[in-house]
């Protein structure tokens, strides 16, 4: 179903009825399609009727965020409900001869935009989960309590962990300082894994589905290896722009846990292995 303000938007603005429709991946959460209008001009819809009402609404000032010079393309958002976005299409193409080291370097100039601050301006989601962004001075702070912590605890809300693992994270937030090095609050994509990094129609790389907020530079560079990970050519990119710690890869369990924590909570026990071979790990 196409929702009726996007009919009446798209003929308002000139782009006419939709006269086809073909429906697409719209991530794990969602529903996609691709909308053909009588302009010749194509959309891009995402839908989702149990969508919180405000998770479309942070998505837009996410991709917005995301839009700084020199880094990926990110799909222009041009209309919002509370269980649709409407997107630009970037028609996807094959990826070009130096997608892989132009993105690096193009991640790694997002990376760049430094705040003073950890967190964003409003909580967003990561997938279909809250995800709180309070304003925090403290990079191990905001990790350790609105990473690591939060989603700890609505697992264990949940019954899908037990205490003494509960416990074994709390004991891993402790250590944050002597695990992890100093970093800046970057501006980061949030949620980056394989299937949020694509192209455009000149096969250019782009990136969708943002959880946007001033984090880790690591910590999204860890989640490009969790589901499938970036090739060498990336990250040798990557470092032209922004040199990276040593040993940094070491690090990308511990960052990699938020995320499968969020994975428990949304998909259910069948990753609790994953999350206390990293808390058993470090704890």
């Amino acid at each position: 179903m196409i929702p009726q303000q996007v009919t009446t938007w798209l003929v308002e603005n000139d782009f006419g009825d939709v006269n086809s429709s073909y429906a697409v991946a719209g991530g794990c959460i969602n529903n996609g399609q691709i909308l053909k209008t009588v302009s010749g001009k194509s959309f891009f819809l995402k839908t989702n009727r149990r969508a919180p009402s405000d998770m479309f609404a942070r998505e837009v000032e996410g991709l917005e965020a995301l839009r700084v010079d020199g880094g990926p393309v990110v799909p222009e958002p041009y209309l919002f409900g509370g269980d649709f976005i409407l997107l630009e299409d970037l028609t996807p193409s094959s990826p070009s001869s130096d997608y892989w080291p132009e993105f690096g370097r193009q991640l790694a100039t997002l990376h760049n935009h430094n705040n003073s601050q950890f967190g964003f301006d409003h909580d967003n989601y990561i997938g279909s989960t809250l995800q709180p962004n309070p304003w925090t001075d403290n990079g191990y702070e905001f990790f350790g309590a609105s990473r690591l912590m939060y989603m700890t605890r609505l697992a264990r809300d949940r019954n899908l962990m037990g205490s003494d693992d509960a416990h074994r994270v709390e004991k891993l937030v402790s250590k944050l300082p002597d695990l992890i090095p100093q970093q800046p609050a970057s501006l980061i994509h949030g949620d980056l894994w394989s299937g949020n990094a694509t192209s455009d129609s000149n096969g250019e790389p782009a990136i969708i589905d943002p959880a946007t907020h001033y984090g880790w530079a690591e910590a999204e560079l860890a989640m490009t290896s969790l589901f499938g990970s970036f090739p060498g050519a990336f990250f040798a990119a990557y470092e032209e722009v922004r040199p990276l710690e040593n040993s940094y890869r070491s690090r990308f369990a511990i960052y990699n846990l938020y995320h499968l924590l969020n994975h428990l909570n949304i998909f259910g026990r069948s990753y609790l292995g994953q999350v206390q071979s990293i808390i058993h790990q470090y704890s």
